[in-house]
């Protein structure tokens, strides 16, 4: 029997880093969670545990988001289980460092398949799902700003989301749906640390005039901002959350 007296949130990529953060706090705010993610089955089911553990409810669901099968089985499991979806928050993505060469064009395509493409599935069955006063938040990187090589696939990718954002506000005109993105700057978590000296580590960290990494709760709270009350006349904006890296 689904319950339709909370709010229901849809988080992709939420079984680890910033995505688990967002799933937290959204459940903290009142959601129950969907909590989606790529492959790991465990992690994924430990965050919905952690969840019930603090009186929400959450739910774990496999899909890739370049599939649109996986993508619709996503909303439809979703549906099934809590009866209504309010906001879509597609965390998911890859970045896989390559200069622009021809050898690489591979990894273009595969960056682009879960990050631009993944994201206008999940932001186009967003906008048929959600109900009025709902809110879809996509993910971009305020790597945009800084050009640095070898980062061209991923760049690529996320002005795509930038310009997807934008157009899917206007076009959901009259359905009192707002469509933001936001746009980390780095951020401690395992992901970014990988493959990294801690002078390399230290030198990104020092590009924000605070002279350290965003930590993932600061993302998440921005997300949860966007997600709730407060951020009902926030509307096809890109908001760069970076400590103030430029």
């Amino acid at each position: 029997m689904t319950n339709t007296t909370h709010k229901v949130a849809l988080v992709t990529g939420a079984s680890r880093g910033i995505g688990r953060d967002i799933a937290f706090k959204l459940a903290a705010d009142g959601f129950a969670v969907v909590v989606n993610y790529a492959g790991n089955t465990a992690l994924a089911e430990q965050v919905v545990a952690d969840i019930e553990a603090q009186g929400g409810r959450g739910l774990a669901v496999q899909a890739d988001i370049a599939d649109s099968d996986a993508v619709t089985r996503l909303f439809e499991q979703t549906l099934a289980t809590f009866g209504r979806l309010d906001a879509v928050i597609n965390n998911a993505g890859i970045m896989q460092m390559a200069r622009i060469t021809t050898d690489n064009v591979g990894i273009l395509d595969k960056t682009l398949a879960t990050n631009l493409r993944g994201s206008w599935l999940v932001m186009a069955k967003a906008a048929e799902t959600v109900s009025e006063d709902g809110r879809i938040i996509a993910f971009s990187s305020s790597v945009l700003g800084k050009s640095f090589p070898g980062y061209g696939a991923y760049i690529a990718s996320k002005a795509g989301v930038e310009g997807l954002v934008k157009v899917l506000a206007n076009e959901l005109r009259g359905r009192k749906i707002t469509v933001n993105a936001v746009a980390p700057g780095p951020v401690a978590t395992e992901l970014f640390f990988e493959g990294k000296s801690e002078e390399q580590v230290q030198a990104i960290a020092n590009l924000a005039p605070f002279e350290r990494l965003g930590q993932p709760h600061e993302i998440a709270d921005v997300v949860a901002f966007l997600a709730g009350p407060q951020g009902g006349w926030i509307n096809g904006q890109v908001l760069r959350v970076n400590g103030g890296m430029v």
